[in-house]
């Protein structure tokens, strides 16, 4: 068979890579190295030559747009149906089994999403439920505790407080947290992945289907899985399962959201039969920007080593720049960008932390550059967005506390606080929902008559919603409970601008399910395959969907919260790009602008203790560049209501002097020429 369409785009390495044998590979890619490519092509390589057939494999990434980018590249290199493939996030794919297996999970059949913000607003109410101080007890912080915890695969029972009186009353808020989302039938991100664990754990049949299912596991960004993602993974593979891992020690920049880069070292461990790859070709930076970036990264320990080459040019040097303060770093890097006659957002300013941009913003409102922050609110995020996705949440699934709470009273129908309140210790004391509490109150007459009217009005406002969109079409769903909710009225009293915008997005709203197009959850013909056991006896979904108006509307409620759910997608409008070094991950720009290089800011303060991943975070941003890269740092900075003397960053003194240039505001740099260099996945 001709495999030259498979391996002539690749260097030695890369196939190396692709062609491995069946064992567990470990492949070392550094940044622009091709990572994307070397998965895609494995993955038809095993397809093709290895005679895998699509539903033995499982692709596993960490964003939707690197998991869409690496079905269509997969598409464009085979002439074979990959139907059965599973390409996914960890919450997308965790998402998907649990929809298959709700019942085996001990779930609603209809369960939702919780995105961030309503969790947190599911914890503010759990709070007052248990008449603690918000202000001691913040539902922020107990949010950020319960995400750990279960990042970890803990739940509120398998923790001892030992004595501990602080972490004792978190366990009393953790364990009403869990009662509550399971009466009302609803999940957060971090259960998805807990509740899949739990899932394939405790039942033994079931894990067997997919671990003889899935006997190929390519893992994407591997440095940044947490424990419950890597418990998962090596349940699935078990003792028969292959993994194909792709990851950059050197960019694991995440601990913060509870990634371990420990899980490299427990792989090799867990699985001894393992090989290492080590892809260090670049195609992306000049090289040096790559000799800044090895002879950085080296001064971390804890790293398997490898170091990145080019076969192009060396190119310009790297330019640092020592401002005398932040508002001067700022009319440099903007006086800079005045002389750039390329695309806008092919130029990106990077910092620390995000206080770091108003100066920024500020110099280059004054020269009219447009730009734009990345990492914004998202369109499902926004406010007008979240008030319709509730509405329709409460026609699928009338137990979803958090959508009650949010539209009862949006727009204003005479529901006050006090009315909410009484629902609420109805619901607490009878553990029923909001929705059965408020036909309870009203049958009781626990309310005024007016209170109780409004209340009424609401209920039955609803279920006319649920008759009226019976049969249509999902966009006709959409358009109907936008123009019924009496949202779009209500947001017509707003400002004439403010008015506009909301309007315009709701429209959009409706313009997106019109565009939605679901993937099912059924695969017919899989589960008979020789050689794997078949599923449990109703585990897969029934062919008629969950009734008149659940079909299609579900699977675009949950492709919302998926999707805000992760950040965005890389910069499309021709402005200049200001984001976070965090944010920049995965993205790159022909100039780069690395700013606030400055003892305690960058690295950080507060980081003291993790310095080889501030340094990592360091790598980062000087490998987002392609040909020009800026370091910018500032003799003194206005922080905490003073003016401080800042110390230049020890990173700096960690790239060779004969790679920068140091220039001032009035020098005389080589002015920007464009290479033509084709952007690459790292």
């Amino acid at each position: 068979m001709d495999v030259s369409y498979l391996l002539d785009p690749l260097n030695n390495e890369q196939r190396e890579a692709v062609t491995a044998p069946l064992k567990h590979t470990l492949v070392l890619a550094g940044a622009g190295s091709g990572k994307t490519k070397c998965l895609t092509h494995r993955i038809a390589w095993l397809l093709e030559m290895e005679h895998a057939r699509p539903y033995n494999l499982l692709a596993v990434t960490f964003t939707n747009k690197a998991a869409n980018e690496m079905r269509s590249r997969i598409d464009a290199l085979l002439n074979q149906s990959t139907r059965g493939l599973w390409i996914g996030t960890f919450h997308g794919i965790a998402h998907r089994l649990l929809r298959i297996h709700w019942s085996d999970a001990n779930l609603p059949q209809l369960f939702q999403i919780l995105d961030s913000d309503d969790q947190l607003r599911t914890l503010r109410r759990v709070v007052k439920s248990l008449q603690l101080d918000d202000k001691v007890w913040s539902p922020k912080k107990v949010q950020h505790f319960i995400n750990a915890r279960k990042d970890e695969g803990l739940r509120a029972a398998d923790i001892v407080a030992d004595g501990d009186a602080w972490l004792a009353q978190m366990l009393v808020i953790y364990h009403a947290y869990e009662e509550t989302c399971q009466r009302t039938g609803v999940v957060d991100f971090a259960e998805l992945l807990v509740r899949v664990y739990e899932l394939l754990r405790d039942n033994p049949l079931l894990l067997e289907h997919y671990q003889q299912r899935f006997r190929y596991l390519l893992v994407d960004e591997f440095q940044d899985t947490n424990t419950i993602q890597y418990q998962w993974l090596h349940l699935l593979a078990g003792s028969q399962g292959k993994l194909f891992v792709v990851f950059d020690d050197d960019q694991s920049v995440y601990s913060f959201r509870g990634a371990r880069i420990e899980n490299i070292q427990n792989l090799r461990q867990d699985f001894t039969d393992t090989c290492l790859i080590r892809l260090e070709q670049n195609y992306r930076s000049t090289g040096t920007i790559l000799a800044a970036a090895n002879a950085l990264i080296a001064n971390n320990k804890s790293r398997l080593g490898k170091k990145l080459w080019t076969q192009d040019k060396a190119g310009e040097p790297v330019f640092l720049y020592a401002a005398y303060s932040e508002t001067d770093e700022a009319l440099f890097v903007v006086d800079k960008i005045k002389g750039w006659y390329g695309k806008r957002n092919e130029v990106a300013i990077l910092y620390r932390t995000t206080a770091q941009s108003r100066v920024f913003e500020e110099a280059l409102l004054q020269k009219g550059i447009p730009y734009r922050i990345y990492g914004s609110l998202r369109f499902y995020e926004r406010l007008e967005i979240k008030d319709m996705l509730a509405y329709l949440r409460l026609l699928l699934h009338r137990d979803d506390d958090g959508a009650f709470e949010r539209v009862v009273n949006t727009p204003k129908r005479g529901i006050g606080g006090r009315t909410v309140d009484v629902l609420r210790g109805v619901a607490r004391q009878q553990s029923v929902s909001l929705w059965k509490a408020a036909h309870i109150v009203i049958e009781t007459q626990q309310l005024k008559a007016r209170a109780s009217h409004s209340l009424t009005a609401f209920l039955n406002l609803i279920k006319q919603l649920v008759e009226q969109v019976k049969g249509l079409p999902l966009p006709e769903q959409v358009e109907v409970v936008k123009i019924t909710s009496g949202l779009v009225a209500h947001y017509k009293k707003e400002n004439k601008e403010e008015a506009q915008r909301r309007l315009e997005n709701l429209e959009e709203l409706v313009n997106a399910a019109r565009q939605f197009k679901p993937r099912g959850f059924q695969e017919q013909g899989i589960d008979a395959v020789a050689g794997v056991p078949p599923l449990p006896k109703g585990s897969i979904l029934d062919s008629t969907g969950f009734g008149t108006i659940a079909g299609d509307l579900r699977h675009f409620l949950d492709h919302a919260v998926l999707e805000a759910g992760e950040g965005q997608g890389a910069p499309s409008e021709d402005c200049v790009q200001l984001m976070t070094l965090h944010a920049a991950k995965g993205l790159e720009f022909q100039v780069v602008f690395l700013c606030g290089l400055e003892e305690g800011l960058f690295p950080h303060q507060n980081c003291v203790g993790e310095l080889e991943e501030e340094r990592r975070l360091c790598y980062v941003g000087i490998t987002r560049a392609r040909q020009y890269l800026y370091l910018c740092h500032s003799e003194s900075r206005y922080r905490y209501g003073t003016r401080e003397s800042g110390k230049p960053s020890r990173f700096l003194d960690e790239i060779p002097d004969e790679l920068i240039q140091k220039v001032r505001l009035s020098s005389s740099v080589p002015p920007f020429k464009l290479s033509g260099t084709k952007p690459v996945d790292d």
